[in-house]
């Protein structure tokens, strides 16, 4: 069970946020625009892990993940999270963004009754 521990967090955090795609602006169905937004995150934090790993400053127990990695050093598992923590947050960003908007609806119906 704890080598599923980090995919769980990442589930949970999926989970969570998942809701915030009907509130907002389609996060999901802009589906480019979200890749151009996620991509830098993953490329610039994936290097940057990559290094702390080969220079000895960084490192994973391998216990708690499932064993596969990328690139040679990196689990699968925190290749992910530099995907879904940015797409929770970008969920997050445009359901404050269309808070507004959703407000007004809800106090315009009920103000018709």
């Amino acid at each position: 069970m704890d080598r599923w521990q980090y995919l769980g967090v990442l589930a949970a955090c999926l989970a969570v946020t998942a809701p915030l795609e009907f509130m907002g602006a389609g996060v999901y169905r802009r589906l480019p625009a979200l890749v151009r937004a996620v991509t830098p995150v993953v490329v610039v934090f994936g290097v940057w892990d990559l290094v702390a790993i080969a220079r000895g400053h960084w490192d994973f127990d391998h216990a708690l993940t499932l064993g596969f990695v990328v690139f040679g050093a990196m689990p699968v598992e925190e290749v992910l999270f530099f995907v879904v923590v940015p797409l929770c947050a970008v969920l997050t960003y445009e359901a404050v963004l269309a808070l507004p908007a959703v407000v007004r609806r809800r106090v315009g119906r009920a103000a018709r009754g």
